[in-house]
């Protein structure tokens, strides 16, 4: 028997795998705790308002779920997911265009197993990966455990910058890039939505540079104005395509799909068995219910009006309490605005900063590959759950932080110590 405090754990650094020493801790998490606290007004997670759902409704839905279909519910299941929670995603996908039969699409504990499959199927350590610049922290955490080489592409109000992917792609040449990774539709961090110009384009370079699309689209639904444009799924069938219920139903009950092309999905399906070997049969008959015996759609329209109070109150504060020199996005729609400042400003250092002042944001670094160097001014801030009055409150809280750390350059510029 071994004495308790013989074995030193934090001594062994030989014994971890060398891809954990790539990895980092998602910056969105680590605020949880911190914007659990009554005096934290939160613009860092995006979270979303769960509490305007029918919940008598949700109740019902899951007391059935339990009654009507408890023992399969409650058993091992089959991989790819229940046959009638695909042909429930198979009856939303058909909203967005895209007509896909359930042999066409596999079940994932949330979109966020979907990254991680997706990186476990296709990343060798070295490999070329492209993103957009900035993108999705947690696609960059599932993604950072294969150990990618990760370019990012800057975009615009229009999206990705094709003239800056083309070039990049040019340069690599063809196969030299696993895949291209992109929030086409309100964009995180960015908020912004890619032009259909662009996604046309954007599918040319990738059949003339043969390399895989992966389209990820949890906040499709969430528009509050302009039209639509469609899924790159829809425009070409050998994009693969990540959807999820978090946005439009319950991030607890972590569901999410992947629709491929059946040979990309059956090497999926092999690494999603040594993974889970299944997801909840009880959660995916919770959704089957919620989709098929609640007005849904009423619902998420009902809500749509509340985030769009909220991103209308977000972007009159940064014009009421923002510097002149900090520039942000306009989204239609989704939870996020990135907001960019003067460079001299460290947002990760401004961050406990702001924290004592009761506001957290989402430093701009950490969307972007550890150790890039870019980012640094930058934030995300969400829209999505706190009441208008509170984000005006923290925007204000957030311009007083700015400004003093503009101020405090400024003054070390006069002093000459810059």
């Amino acid at each position: 028997m071994v004495a308790s405090g013989l074995i030193q754990f934090d001594d062994w650094a030989d014994i971890y795998a060398s891809r954990v020493e790539t990895m980092r801790t998602s910056a969105v998490r680590d605020l949880f705790a911190a914007a659990s606290r009554s005096d934290i007004i939160s613009l860092s997670g995006g979270m979303p308002d769960v509490a305007r759902l029918p919940l008598d409704k949700v109740s019902e839905v899951a007391a059935n779920a339990v009654k009507k279909e408890g023992i399969a519910g409650l058993q091992y299941g089959d991989t790819t997911g229940r046959e009638q929670t695909k042909e429930i995603i198979c009856g939303l996908m058909k909203d967005n265009d895209i007509f896909v039969n359930t042999e066409d699409l596999m079940v994932t504990t949330g979109a966020q197993q979907a990254l991680d499959l997706i990186g476990k199927t296709f990343i060798d350590a070295g490999d070329v990966i492209i993103t957009e610049g900035p993108t999705y922290l947690g696609a960059l955490q599932a993604f950072s455990a294969y150990q990618p080489d990760v370019h990012t592409i800057e975009f615009d109000e229009e999206g990705m910058r094709m003239d800056l992917l083309e070039a990049e792609l040019k340069k690599l040449g063809k196969r030299k890039v696993k895949f291209i990774y992109t929030i086409p539709t309100f964009q995180n961090p960015g908020g912004v939505t890619m032009s259909l110009a662009r996604r046309k384009r954007l599918l040319e370079l990738a059949h003339e540079y043969e390399v895989l699309v992966i389209e990820d689209d949890p906040y499709g639904r969430l528009r509050f104005e302009g039209e639509s444009e469609p899924c790159l799924r829809a425009m070409d069938t050998e994009v693969i395509y990540l959807g999820t219920v978090s946005k439009v139903f319950a991030p607890g009950l972590r569901t999410g799909w992947i629709i491929a092309p059946h040979p990309i999905l059956q090497k999926i399906k092999m690494v999603k068995q040594g993974t889970d070997l299944c997801g909840s049969a009880l959660n995916q008959v919770i959704v089957e219910h919620y989709f098929n015996d609640t007005p849904w759609k009423e619902t998420l329209e009902n809500i749509n009006v509340k985030y769009r109070e909220r991103r209308d109150a977000m972007l009159a504060a940064l014009e009421e309490f923002f510097p002149a020199e900090a520039k942000w996005t306009h989204p239609a729609g989704g939870f996020f605005v990135w907001v960019t400042l003067p460079e001299y400003v460290d947002t990760a250092q401004m961050l406990s900063v702001a924290l004592d002042n009761g506001v957290t944001f989402v430093p701009g670094d950490g969307c972007y590959p550890a150790g890039s160097g870019k980012g640094r001014n930058a934030m995300r801030i969400a829209f999505c759950y706190e009441e208008p009055e509170k984000i005006r409150e923290a925007i204000r809280r957030l311009s007083v932080v700015i400004e003093e750390r503009m101020s405090l350059y400024r003054a070390f510029i006069k002093a000459g110590v810059l």
